[in-house]
């Protein structure tokens, strides 16, 4: 064998190895997991996740996702491992996954245990504001070997969102009450991500404080004169015109008398995505229509 077919074969002998040698990574929760090799069969214990997932260009890898996964709609047509607060550990294991993808906040930690104590890798997320969300996708990025997609994705996120709070108007802040579901009411408080776009897109959160998701009965709402009301795409699964339906009973609310009653596409607001930056553009331009 001549010199130059060892030095291609040694070359190829390099390059195997490399390919196949093990990663390293510290998730979001500080933990930290190693993969053998780019992992191809990944399951997604968070609708938040699949989307990410999607977005990076990884979407044929995912050979399960939880319930209520329907962003892109492809994605509601994988296998379901359950709720993610219910997951159903016995399906996870008939997927044979090489990585599962979860939410700190979220997924149940006795369950991220037990499939971690069964040799499946598991990632973990913690995004708790627009710039861990993008942190989560440069790590996720890195995870999926697609870098470059996580690069160009947050990117363009920083920029939306530094022009998008550029222009927020001066001056007094509009008060603001975003309702959750319909019965009972529940808003969102401080911490969510919901009270975060309302604040950075210049409005005021009448239901911010220390309770996540406070309950409110209509008592309490005519006390704090909202002057725009914000609602959850099919809160309490009723339809638009049922939910608006609900406020106009009551004319002495400001955003009642003004006709500042807007449904809302709640996938917007409440899962830790790039499209929680279009929540936010679209919160500024109901605030700016709705002086």
């Amino acid at each position: 064998m001549n010199v130059s077919v060892w030095i291609f074969f040694i070359a190829l002998l390099f390059i195997n190895a490399a390919q196949t040698q093990a990663e390293t990574y510290v998730d979001q929760a500080g933990r930290q997991i190693t993969l053998a090799s780019r992992p191809q069969r990944i399951i997604s214990l968070m609708p938040s996740v699949t989307e990410i997932i999607f977005d990076l260009g990884a979407g044929e890898r995912l050979k399960g996702v939880t319930m209520y996964s329907n962003e892109p709609p492809v994605a509601a047509q994988l296998p379901k491992v359950g709720s993610y607060v219910h997951l159903d550990l016995e399906k996870i294991i008939s997927l044979r996954p090489d990585l599962c993808l979860a939410v700190r906040d979220g997924n149940p930690i006795h369950i991220i245990d037990k499939i971690t104590a069964l040799a499946i890798p598991v990632f973990t997320v913690d995004p708790r504001n627009l710039e861990e969300i993008m942190e989560s996708i440069k790590m996720l990025g890195q995870v999926l070997q697609a870098e470059d997609k996580a690069e160009k994705i947050t990117r363009e996120m920083k920029r939306r969102i530094a022009t998008a709070e550029k222009n927020v108007p001066k001056g007094k802040r509009p008060a603001v009450f975003f309702q959750i579901d319909a019965a009972p009411i529940i808003s969102a408080g401080s911490n969510t991500f919901i009270d975060q776009l309302i604040t950075r897109a210049g409005g005021m959160n009448l239901a911010a404080g220390s309770t996540p998701y406070p309950r409110y009965s209509w008592e309490d709402i005519l006390l704090m004169q909202p002057e725009i009301v914000l609602i959850a795409s099919m809160a309490g699964g009723h339809s638009p015109e049922e939910l608006k339906a609900s406020w106009m009973k009551w004319p002495r609310i400001p955003a009642v008398k003004n006709k500042n009653i807007y449904v809302v596409d709640a996938s917007l607001f409440d899962r830790p995505t790039a499209r929680l930056v279009d929540g936010l553009e679209m919160l500024m331009q109901i605030f700016k229509n709705s002086r």
